[in-house]
């Protein structure tokens, strides 16, 4: 049996960190955005390949500091008010990141 996931929002420290995902996502965004031109261009399977994993490690660099945060605010507030399930969410989360 499936159990139903609940729904947290983020909760920032602050707004730097807000500030700071959507810079980083902005970053990623333009890599994709090269990678596609790239491959308009013909361009080197190497070359493509290094941007796409560039791509791949701003992606869980972000995913990281994403749980971070939310380890940091919303499952500390979770466990703090005895709800202890939100342990069992957040390590399915990090499992499908695998």
């Amino acid at each position: 049996m499936e159990t139903k996931r609940k729904k947290y929002k983020i909760i920032y420290q602050n707004e730097k960190d807000r500030q700071k995902y959507i810079n980083r996502l902005s970053i990623i965004e333009g890599q994709i955005r090269g990678i596609i031109q790239m491959i308009k261009e013909d361009r080197f399977c190497f070359d493509i390949l290094i941007q796409i994993s560039s791509v791949e490690n701003g992606l869980k660099s972000l995913y990281g500091n994403i749980i971070e945060n939310q380890l940091r605010t919303c499952v500390t507030d979770e466990i703090k008010k005895g709800n202890c399930e939100v342990i069992d969410e957040i390590v399915d989360i990090i499992k499908k990141m695998k």
